[in-house]
């Protein structure tokens, strides 16, 4: 695996991430003030400190008379804690509450993208997303933004007590500081590159691994797992070997950044000691000084050390903010009651392309008759299936419309519009239930009787008989435990329960052997008279069925008619019947 390219400093990234500040500012502001009062409490501290140590060292004080000053310390410790926890939890619930927000935000957008959308997209990389992404987000308004914003009061606050104390002491504080932030700068922009890079690896890592285990079963029975594994286990090392540069860089500049506090605190303890040797200084206000430089530096150290959430947090946007930028429909955009009983459907010049410049649909127009078979003809990847997740809203045509019995599609109501639709995809999906069931999720009144109507419609009643518990029989996820065809079965028969007076089948008899699919077929013709049905026919043995046929090619209707008369016309679709009667040479 290459590679991947550098990515550049996208400020649209960091502005998108300073929009939710608003929203967080009540509880950024609670979170802040705490942690400013804990680091405030430090002068306290430092102050009583010192008033011990100078009584037991000039003054050589004994315990009594400093009880009282170290008893004073309990109050402020115990306070402190409960401020930086108070910070913690006021910080961790905006985080929580705003990762809450935008996982169902993109979950939302993505639903309404659709499946057209999401077809064409690495569905690793939006898991990672949905999951790591927004993850570093919560970390970065949770952690860094309430760590940067107290960096930026306490060390002036303690600045302002040190100068009346010690001027010279403050000037070395203050000349000091601005090395910490500008090495942090200065390391963290080839960090902030390599972080970013790591995210584009991370979202084609994620994009493989899933494509991986939702083929295992295809690898097995192609012998190619073996090779998978190899080539898995390459890309992972890949990945270590580049999240180790990382890290490399980023232990430098926690390394730079101690060194540099360090040093600092070293140079002050030698001013204040040299001082206390030549009486310039009393130990008090020395003491009182040493005590504050660590804690000067202390914030600084901190934003370094959080410094990689801000980076993982661009890079999160990175990925995150172009999907929530992609135009949806809004749901149930329409308003308009679908017309009763089986509708009419008319194509007006439909345009469909993907996200990624595919084009499906270029201009595709035709009618399907109320009350009638319409089947879609055509190659794969000539439009069929697009056509179908077009009538189910799962996409929104680029150019066109689609017209329901004289009303645009888009002007229905969403859910009273899908209620009046049955579906049969080319591959159902079954869940972990009983066969009961799953029937049941087209109809959850249907009476045992209704359950059998429909699976005897669609040659499905045999089979479950046989199943040790017939219609109770649990199954597993995906029809685990049935074949492609008894799935396929299932399916229908749920559609078929559903009694809608819209069918749309996407290859409905498609993993049935000869004599299961003629069964089908024969039952289908009595089910099916009444309904307005849309069938993508794969295989054209199904087009017994039709009473009219399309035929698409690129997207676009080269012929339409009743199957006999495309047959006689020796056209595209005679040509499709020779090749898969096998007589084409």
């Amino acid at each position: 695996m290459s590679p991947p390219p550098t990515p550049s400093r996208d400020p649209r990234a960091q502005a998108w991430l300073k929009s939710f500040v608003p929203q967080l500012r009540r509880p950024l502001r609670q979170a802040v003030a705490l942690g400013s009062l804990s680091g405030l409490l430090v002068v306290a501290q430092a102050a009583l400190l010192a008033h011990v140590g100078a009584a037991a060292v000039e003054h050589r004080a004994p315990l009594r008379q400093a009880l009282p000053w170290l008893l004073a310390l309990l109050p402020v410790f115990a306070l402190r804690f409960a401020l930086v926890r108070g910070a913690e939890r006021v910080a961790f619930r905006a985080g929580a509450s705003l990762r809450q927000q935008l996982r169902r935000r993109l979950l939302d957008h993505v639903q309404r993208l659709g499946p057209l959308w999401l077809r064409a997209q690495q569905r690793g990389d939006l898991l990672n997303s949905l999951v790591n992404g927004i993850e570093a987000l919560e970390a970065y308004f949770a952690r860094y933004l309430p760590t940067a914003r107290v960096t930026a009061l306490v060390p002036a606050a303690i600045l302002l007590v040190v100068f009346p104390v010690d001027w010279i002491s403050g000037l070395v504080l203050l000349l000091t500081a601005p090395l910490i932030p500008l090495f942090m700068w200065l390391i963290g922009r080839g960090a902030e590159d390599m972080n970013q890079q790591q995210w584009q690896r991370l979202a084609r890592l994620s994009a493989r691994f899933l494509d991986t285990l939702q083929g295992l079963v295809s690898l097995k029975l192609l012998g190619a797992g073996r090779r998978e594994a190899q080539v898995v286990e390459q890309v992972s090392e890949e990945y270590r070997a580049a999240t180790m540069r990382v890290l490399r860089v980023a232990f430098l500049s926690s390394v730079v950044l101690e060194f540099l506090s360090t040093v600092s605190i070293a140079l002050v303890a030698v001013l204040i000691g040299f001082r206390l040797m030549w009486g310039q200084m009393h130990f008090e206000q020395g003491f009182f000084v040493l005590l504050l430089a660590p804690e000067y530096y202390a914030p600084l150290r901190a934003l370094g050390g959080v410094y990689h959430l801000r980076m993982d947090a661009i890079g999160a946007a990175q990925r995150i903010q172009p999907v929530l930028d992609i135009a949806a429909a809004p749901p149930g955009a329409g308003g308009a009651v679908p017309p009763a009983g089986a509708p009419q459907l008319r194509f007006e010049d439909l345009h469909f392309a993907y996200d990624d410049g595919r084009e499906s649909l270029r201009g595709c127009s035709f009618e399907a008759a109320a009350g009638k078979v319409t089947a879609l003809v055509g190659a794969s990847g000539s439009g069929k299936s697009t056509l179908l997740g077009l009538l189910l809203g799962l996409g929104r045509p680029q150019r066109g419309r689609i017209v329901v019995s004289g009303v645009a599609l888009g002007e229905l109501d969403e859910q009273a519009w899908l209620q009046r639709i049955a579906v049969v995809p080319q591959r159902p999906h079954l869940f972990a239930a009983s066969v009961a069931d799953n029937l049941r999720l087209a109809r959850p009144d249907a009476d045992v009787a209704a359950l059998r109507r429909a699976a005897r419609a669609a040659a499905a009643e045999e089979f479950i008989d046989a199943l040790p518990q017939g219609f109770d029989t649990l199954l597993g996820e995906r029809g685990a435990g049935l074949s492609g065809g008894q799935a396929q079965r299932l399916a229908l028969a749920r559609a078929l329960l559903r009694d809608s007076p819209l069918l749309l089948l996407d290859e409905a008899t498609a993993s049935l052997d000869a004599r299961s699919q003629q069964q089908v077929m024969d039952s289908l013709r009595q089910e099916l008279r009444g309904r307005t049905v849309l069938m993508a026919a794969h295989r054209l043995r199904t087009l017994e069925l039709a009473d009219h046929v399309v035929v698409l090619d690129g997207g676009r209707v080269v012929e339409q008619g009743s199957p006999q008369q495309l047959a006689a016309a020796g056209g595209a679709f005679a040509r499709l019947l020779r090749e898969q009667q096998g007589t084409v040479p």
